[in-house]
């Protein structure tokens, strides 16, 4: 399997609801996100997956989340916005965008370049 992968981040506020410790209270993160995508196909010109295409699909996911409360948009609004539930959310929306032959291997999302949750199937 062929496997190629993107980095981006956003800047964004949070506050987890149910937690006790300081992560209760309104703080916020210079979040990475990592996307890696799988495919068994080259097409012609022996790309996997155009990594062009693949910034602009995770852009258009983590641009709703950028310099904002996370609290206030959904699915967040009900769930707390964690690395891990905001990478399932990721992983499940880059997946909707993809041809078919091509799929999501893993998505990383860290608070930081030190700590990060990975959602794959």
């Amino acid at each position: 399997m062929y496997k190629v992968s993107a980095t981006l981040t956003f800047a964004a506020a949070h506050s987890l609801r149910g937690y006790e410790g300081a992560c209760e209270n309104l703080h916020g993160h210079n979040w990475v996100v990592t996307a890696t995508l799988g495919t068994d196909v080259l097409d012609d010109v022996g790309i996997a997956y155009d990594f062009k295409n693949l910034k602009n699909n995770l852009n258009e996911i983590i641009d709703q989340f950028d310099h904002q409360f996370l609290n206030e948009i959904k699915p967040f609004d009900k769930i707390n916005a964690t690395s891990e539930n905001l990478s399932k959310f990721i992983f499940d929306s880059l997946a909707a965008k993809l041809p078919d032959h091509i799929r999501v291997v893993s998505v990383e999302v860290g608070e930081s370049e030190k700590y990060k949750a990975i959602y794959e199937e």
